[in-house]
């Protein structure tokens, strides 16, 4: 019993590590094709908020510059919007407006809660929600 139990085991890792090799990547760091998110009106801006089920009112909003290298800190930014299939990384060295949000529908432990929508042109390149207290609390839009 023991052996058998030994050979299914080793069988299950195999096919896990082959699916690994072949695709390339683990679970949970899976990255979506960038797509075009239109982003240059205030309707697009909240529709794509409400697209992923969140309740947003625009707070702020600044024209920033996309670095042309990035920091540890954008480069884990850069990784939230590759799995989110936004295109942050293409945008480099560019100037976009980073448009900021209250969401209205989500508060874990009472806490405020914001949005943030970074649009180059007309598309979303990047997007968060994160705590107000400084983000110690970060999530994908979508």
């Amino acid at each position: 019993m023991k052996r058998r139990t030994f050979i299914v085991i080793s069988a299950a890792l195999a096919i896990g590590a082959a699916y690994i090799a072949v695709n390339g990547e683990e679970k949970g760091t899976s990255t979506k094709k960038s797509e075009k998110v239109p982003a240059a009106t205030v309707s697009e801006r909240i529709d794509y908020f409400a697209s992923h089920g969140w309740e947003v009112e625009e707070i702020a909003g600044k024209q920033i510059t996309i670095p042309d290298d990035f920091s540890q800190a954008y480069e884990e930014y850069a990784l939230i919007q590759d799995r989110q299939g936004l295109p942050l990384r293409e945008y480099a060295g560019k100037n976009g407006h980073l448009y900021v949000y209250e969401v209205k529908n989500y508060s874990p432990e009472s806490r405020k809660m914001l949005a943030e929508l970074l649009v180059c042109g007309d598309t979303a390149v990047a997007s968060m929600i994160y705590s107000e207290d400084g983000g110690s609390l970060r999530l994908s839009v979508s």
